[in-house]
């Protein structure tokens, strides 16, 4: 059993990027849910500035980028994922119009209001979700958009285990009507917000996840942080299974106003 009090931060960064590397997906969704968050846009039709933050190798990147016109900037903090990012960018053809760059969330080099489209899929919650929706507004034009994943409680009440899990790794984490309340007091029209899915969770990144666990256990055989690490990851898709009725990711879309 993994040790119940330590988070996903207590981990070396180095070992969470040496897991997610090769996968498609660095955290929970689909390419369904990226194309169902865009149907919410109404400015498709032009050429699009869009930043893509805390993007991981780009799985969700790649799918924008083949449904809308414009260029996309990707943007990570672990520069091993953004030489996959542009790697898998030449392998689709989209180069030219999708570029990955090293950086942190938190710490922008961009214009003000230089973007249509600001996404951000599973990472607002390294900068806080009232932090990133303020600091990134600063970025989008007027009636420009933001979509995002973020964990989110579905019942006001919920198990303990449970609760301490989601406050351990998601500090600000709270309900949807609060974050919907929190994107319009952080200035934007709410567009819409819609739950992922469970295969999300199971299909597309704890099986995918758990098979990398492995590799990297042989890889590192008697080594007791990975071993830990690797525990810390199942017992997370235990509660997962669990407690699924509680919580998960919801996709906020908001209008900058």
């Amino acid at each position: 059993m993994a040790d119940k009090n330590k988070s996903i931060h207590d981990f070396d960064l180095n070992l969470i990027c040496e897991l997610h590397a090769g996968l498609k997906r660095q955290g929970p969704g689909s390419p369904e849910m990226t194309i169902k968050a865009l149907s919410f846009l109404d400015n498709l039709n032009k050429n699009l500035r869009v930043a893509d933050l805390g993007c991981g190798t780009g799985g969700q990147t790649m799918v924008l980028a083949q449904n809308i016109t414009g260029d996309i900037t990707g943007v990570d903090f672990f520069p091993g994922f953004i030489d996959t990012f542009n790697d898998n960018a030449k392998k689709l053809n989209l180069q030219e119009r999708v570029k990955g760059i090293v950086g942190s969330m938190e710490n922008l080099s961009f214009q003000k209001e230089e973007f249509d489209l600001i996404w951000s899929e599973g990472a607002i919650a390294s900068i806080g979700f009232e932090k990133g929706l303020n600091y990134w507004r600063d970025f989008l034009k007027k009636d420009g958009y933001i979509a995002l994943t973020y964990e989110s409680w579905f019942t006001d009440e919920r198990p303990a285990e449970i609760e301490k899990r989601g406050v351990d790794n998601v500090p600000e984490i709270s309900t949807i009507g609060h974050n919907i309340l929190m994107m319009q007091k952080s200035g934007y029209i709410p567009v819409a917000a819609f739950i992922l899915p469970e295969k999300c969770w199971t299909d597309n990144y704890f099986i995918p996840r758990e098979t990398a666990g492995k590799a990297l256990l042989e890889k590192y055989a008697g080594n007791k942080t990975v071993e830990a690490f690797i525990a810390k990851m199942r017992y997370e898709a235990e509660l997962y299974s669990k407690y699924k009725q509680y919580y998960g990711y919801v996709f906020y879309i908001g209008k900058k106003i």
